[in-house]
Parts: C-alpha cells; structure tokens; sequence
C-alpha cells in the first residue's frame, strides 16, 4: 500500500456516528453523557447527533459502566474522534456521566485543533503503513506528536531501520489549529511471502 501525500485537515464541519453507551448502569447515565457533551460542542455547531445504547440483562456481560465515543468529519473528508470510558468497578475513582462527556467533547476539540490527516491516537498505524509501503516516498501531514508516536518511531527504526525526515510546519496565517508535522519515509516494500504469484 502506497501512503501518498494525505492533504491536510483544515476544520471540523460535521459529525458522524457519535455513540454513548451504558452497561447494567441506569439507561439515564447515557442522556446525562449526551446532555453534557453537547453543552460544549453546541457552541461550534448545533445539528450534533448523540446515539445512545443502553445493554442489559444476559448481554451486557459482568461488568457496570458506560462510555461516549466521538467522531467529527472535516470539510475535506477526515475523520477525527475522541472516546472516553469509565473506570471498571473498583478500579480509580468513580466518573459522573456529566464529567465524561464534557471530557470527551474537549477532547475532540483538541483533535480537531491539533488537525493533521489523522487524530493523534492513529498517527502510529498511518506511519506503520507507510514503513510498510512500497520503496517510494511517502508523506504524511499530522498534527503535534503524542509521546506514543514518538515511541513508536523508535521501534520503527529498531526493527525496519527506517527513519523518517521530520518537518515542522508552524501555524500561520492561513491554517488554523496547532503546528503541524510533514513525516517522510521511503516504504520498504513489504509483501506477504506466503501469498501465491499468479
């Protein structure tokens, strides 16, 4: 698979597929999670749509809790998401539904504000793909660096011996959000040794 340039991510104009969820907890926590993220995303955009889905009986497993999952769609068609769970019984502190999904919506809010082609959770798989990728160059723009990437790149270079050229691109004035960063490699051109020619 070849990873060519991906064009940046600009802005956020849509949602998609946004869910809550609530397991052998109140089928209430789930509204309360959907009330309190769209107080803070209603203020960018008001047609958001928040599904809820509430399990019980025999296929809601053994464990209570409920979680919110975020997807936002940019006008040149990237997907940017967000997901926060809470902690399983007896593990952490106890989460209010009000406190995660406020969290999650600013969290979605910063991907969105960090931008580049993917969201900061997937930028490792984007650069796997193209280590993995045909011997060509392959670019990619993403936003800030989480410290998993950066980790991630390590491993690259310790078990595919691929560096990658690493550009800062400072915000300016016509792009909005935070710094971006232009990953360069040259794909080494993995392929399945198991599969058959034809």
């Amino acid at each position: 698979m070849s990873c060519k340039e991906v064009p940046e991510a600009h802005s956020a104009h849509r949602s998609r597929k946004n869910q809550t969820y609530s397991v052998r907890v109140s089928p209430q926590m789930a509204n309360r999670i959907v009330d309190s993220a769209r107080s803070i995303l209603n203020k960018f955009i008001p047609d958001i749509y928040i599904y809820t889905d509430h399990v019980k009986g025999i296929n809601s497993g053994k464990s209570p809790g409920f979680g919110l999952s975020l997807v936002a769609e940019t006008t040149n068609g990237t997907f940017l998401s967000a997901e926060l769970a809470s902690n399983p019984q007896g593990q952490g502190a106890a989460v209010l539904p009000e406190d995660l999904g406020r969290n999650c919506a600013k969290l979605l809010l910063e991907e969105i504000y960090r931008g580049g082609c993917v969201d900061s959770t997937n930028q490792s798989l984007a650069l796997l793909f193209m280590t993995l990728g045909q011997q060509d160059v392959s670019k990619v723009l993403l936003g800030p660096l989480s410290p998993y990437t950066i980790e991630f790149l390590r491993h690259l270079k310790s078990f595919f011996q691929i560096m990658f050229k690493i550009e800062t691109k400072p915000c300016g004035e016509e792009r909005k959000g935070g710094d971006k960063v232009l990953m360069t490699c040259v794909g080494i051109g993995f392929s399945n040794l198991s599969k058959t020619l034809k």
